[in-house]
């Protein structure tokens, strides 16, 4: 059995590892780097009556396609190499027509997906998450996207605990060749009358909930990986912990869910179809777990070896069949209310 990691020249451990565990099982890993692609990794896809084929030459090999049975859709960074010096329209122009012929080839394959990129593009909007989650019975904080400095102000009136603003797509900026990355920030009063911004991007805003640990439970298949971390342990850390994120490394520890829990996370990995998933939750001092969201391509190279077997183990044995695995999302008009069959 063969699967196919979709990813870059510059993606973490976690691929390696995988790809490790794939080879322990008898199975074999390749490895598409798309920032390579079109100018270091060549692709043919061919029809011709009822012949058929597909094939990928990298750095490691020719692959034939056909015979490729998951994929693993880690990331993409198409046509990185394409010369910043051609003219804006023709670089644009080929690096589209690369996305396009690889992101096509991808779909025309004949293999279990970790995970479809309908179902994950569908997952990676905010505004669903918490809808979902909410008619499953999460508790989630009080949220605020908007544009509208007044509708910023009255949303505060009803946050005595204060306010954290972050964006819903994560990213960084670049200040002096340096990237800055925007992580979730607690907001000050003299904030609300200093909106000036808000007319050129929405933002998020959310009530600070306090926190005694944070959670980070990453799914695979219907297996359930729960870490736990004390932000506040570290200076700078309790709003975000990915803000000292390399000083937290060891302080990961496994930590268990409620059965039920668990159950209401498998049925929204259901809704969506995925396979996978990164779900972030705040343990709050009084013992409630508050979901704050999914990322449906999240990292876990960091846990890996948290968990015995590793996540990398339970990668491996979806992506080669060996364990459980989700076909496709549910009926777009299942009601995931609580209390609903």
């Amino acid at each position: 059995m063969s699967v196919l990691i979709v990813t870059h020249t510059e993606d973490n451990v976690c691929v390696p590892a995988v790809m490790e565990a794939i080879r322990r099982r008898g199975g074999q890993p390749i490895r598409f780097d798309t920032d390579l692609f079109p100018t270091k990794v060549r692709a043919a896809v061919r029809y011709d009556g009822p012949t058929e084929e597909l094939r990928l030459t990298t750095p490691e090999g020719t692959f034939d396609l056909a015979e490729v049975t998951a994929v693993w859709h880690r990331r993409i960074a198409f046509g990185r190499w394409v010369p910043q010096d051609l003219e804006r329209e023709v670089r644009r122009a080929c690096v589209q027509e690369s996305r396009a012929t690889a992101t096509g080839l991808l779909a025309s394959l004949r293999a279990f997906h970790l995970d479809l990129e309908v179902n994950v593009r569908s997952a990676e909007h905010k505004q669903l998450q918490l809808r979902v989650a909410r008619e499953l019975g999460f508790e989630t904080p009080r949220t605020l996207m908007t544009n509208d400095p007044e509708a910023l102000r009255a949303f505060a009136a009803t946050c005595p605990g204060g306010l954290l603003t972050k964006m819903i797509s994560s990213f960084a900026v670049h200040k002096d060749g340096k990237e800055m990355v925007v992580f979730t920030t607690p907001m000050k009063p003299v904030d609300l009358e200093n909106t000036e911004g808000l007319d050129l991007s929405p933002m998020t805003f959310q009530e600070r909930v306090p926190k005694a640990l944070e959670l980070r439970v990453t799914i695979v298949g219907d297996r359930v990986f729960p870490a736990a971390v004390d932000s506040g342990a570290i200076a700078g850390a309790g709003d975000d912990w990915r803000r000292r994120g390399p000083a937290l490394t060891e302080s990961w520890k496994p930590d268990t869910l409620p059965r039920e829990l668990e159950q209401r996370i498998m049925r929204f990995m259901d809704f969506f179809g995925l396979n996978y998933g990164a779900m972030d939750f705040i343990l709050t001092p009084d013992g409630r777990l508050v979901f704050l969201e999914i990322n449906p391509v999240g990292e876990f190279f960091w846990l890996d070896d948290v968990f015995a077997p590793p996540i990398s183990d339970a990668m491996a044995d979806v992506l080669l069949g060996r364990a459980w695995r989700r076909a496709g999302p549910s009926p777009a008009a299942l009601d995931l209310r609580v209390g609903q069959d």
